[in-house]
């Protein structure tokens, strides 16, 4: 495991929109976790795998089904038949009819638990006509935010919606990317010689320097000594920081079937704040080169950026805004009272406003779209913080590990959704022992007994969880890389 620098901090990967000034530049002590909540828990284990079929190859869409979930009423209606050519292509991978699941807006987690168990896992239905691949369609309120999160944990969800700067449905787009889809898979069968691209956004910040260290330099040292036995066909190259986005929009382009692993900063709120809400859905979670390059949705709508590939980018607010951010008790918590008052505050001020709607980011909408776009992207719903690129026992040194292990899945052929559980089997583990630790404190408080467990130990715990848990699918989860 690679070394990370003396100073643990944590830092979010989150920029202003217009100043590209770095959110929180000199970051919070790792000791500022102590004062974390513990985490609200689901019932009912509804964050422990409850996959079907175990015995199955996940990638094998024959026996672990496709289906659609949609918004009910008639915006879910048109959706649907926006993609028909890609619903009818998946029924032919299978030996039925393509499921189609109806759902009503702003689903609780609670309401989402209830559906998985009632509906999804319906007891009268057998366990092979069940599907594991779910495609949710609409926006973060038409099919909840909390729906995707919990239903990640029972099959290999991911989502697709192309919307205007209003936030309605753009139903081209939707058409746009099924026939892209459909396009780059009946082009070739034949998996392809793994490609994967690495980039950091070196805007010479503290984030991006940690990001680096603990991510992309451990991912290439791992590709160096490994791939050449494991995967000798596969190629890996760090792309340069040079020339802004033209660089890396040109690099991007020609990189066909590849799959691209970044890091940089997400756009948050602008120092003036937000001139309307169009603006902010069109330009939070951006991704920002340093101050004047920003990738945002409008360079990605026409120009080429790995065409029928990948992307998983590590920045804040990358896939999505929520209504409420899990770190908002506690930033408001160190808001208050000590030493972390100042930069809470500052971190606060970016974050959703009592009442305001969760969204999608107009960046990964734009290239999924793009008929010259990836297939699918994950990217983060909240925060992301450079804490969670660290080991929970020795902060000093990286876990490149949990983010690697998505993109080798990748590279190995399967489909998107399978390298994005590869990815959150570590939050369940993680999230197992947050819960057990915040279980025996609470124990040791009621029998009068010594806290056993290590403050700060377990708020890295909890920033890794928390992390983690925010990573989403955009995109069809069955879709793969095909050969270019």
């Amino acid at each position: 495991m690679a070394s990370t620098p003396a100073a643990v901090l944590a830092t979010p990967l989150l920029a202003e929109a217009t100043t590209s000034r770095p959110v929180l530049e000199e970051g919070l002590a790792r000791e500022a976790t102590e004062q974390a909540p513990r985490p609200l828990s689901l019932p009912g284990r509804a964050e422990a795998l409850l996959l079907d079929a175990p015995d199955a190859s996940p990638n094998d869409l024959a026996v672990q089904r496709w289906g659609v979930v949609a918004p009910e009423g008639a915006d879910g209606d048109a959706l649907l038949e926006a993609i028909r050519p890609l619903m009818a292509y998946r029924g032919d991978q299978q030996p039925a009819p393509v499921t189609v699941y109806r759902v009503p807006r702003d689903m609780s987690a609670e309401a989402a638990m209830n559906w998985q168990t009632t509906v999804h896992q319906d007891p009268d239905v057998p366990e092979l006509e069940r599907p594991r691949y779910l495609l949710l369609l609409g926006d973060a309120r038409q099919v909840s935010l909390a729906f995707q999160q919990v239903l990640a944990h029972g099959a290999f969800v991911g989502r697709l919606h192309v919307g205007r700067d209003d936030g309605t449905a753009h139903p081209e787009g939707y058409a746009s990317y099924a026939d892209k889809v459909v396009r780059c898979e009946k082009r070739s069968d034949a998996p392809p010689s793994p490609r994967v691209l690495l980039y950091t956004a070196h805007d010479g910040t503290n984030a991006t320097r940690q990001g680096h260290a603990a991510l992309i330099q451990p991912c290439l040292q791992r590709m160096r000594a490994q791939w050449p036995r494991t995967r000798p066909g596969a190629t890996f190259t760090e792309l340069p920081h040079d020339g802004g986005v033209d660089g890396l929009l040109q690099r991007a382009g020609e990189a066909r079937s590849g799959v691209m692993l970044s890091v940089a900063h997400g756009l948050g709120r602008p120092p003036e704040g937000w001139s309307s809400p169009q603006e902010q859905r069109r330009l939070q979670g951006a991704m920002s080169l340093g101050p004047g390059q920003t990738l945002t949705a409008e360079r990605a709508r026409s120009e080429p950026f790995l065409p029928g590939g990948m992307w998983f980018n590590v920045s804040c607010f990358g896939a999505a805004t929520p209504a409420e951010s899990v770190f908002h008790p506690w930033l408001t918590l160190l808001a208050r009272t000590g030493a972390y008052q100042s930069p809470a505050k500052e971190v606060l001020q970016h974050l959703p406003g009592r009442g305001e709607p969760p969204f999608l980011a107009a960046l990964p909408q734009a290239l999924l779209a793009n008929p010259r776009g990836p297939l699918a992207v994950v990217g983060h719903a909240d925060l992301t913080w450079t804490l969670g690129l660290l080991d929970a026992n020795d902060p000093q040194t990286a876990r490149p590990d949990r983010i690697l292990s998505a993109l080798e899945t990748l590279a190995n052929g399967s489909r998107a959704g399978v390298a994005l559980d590869a990815l959150l089997r570590f939050y369940r583990a993680i999230n197992e022992r947050v819960l057990q630790q915040y279980q025996a404190r609470e124990s040791a408080q009621a029998g009068g007994k010594k806290d056993p467990t290590h403050p700060t130990k377990l708020g890295l715990l909890w920033m890794l969880r928390n992390d983690l848990r925010g990573y989403l699918l955009l995109g069809d989860p069955a879709a793969r890389m095909t050969a270019g």
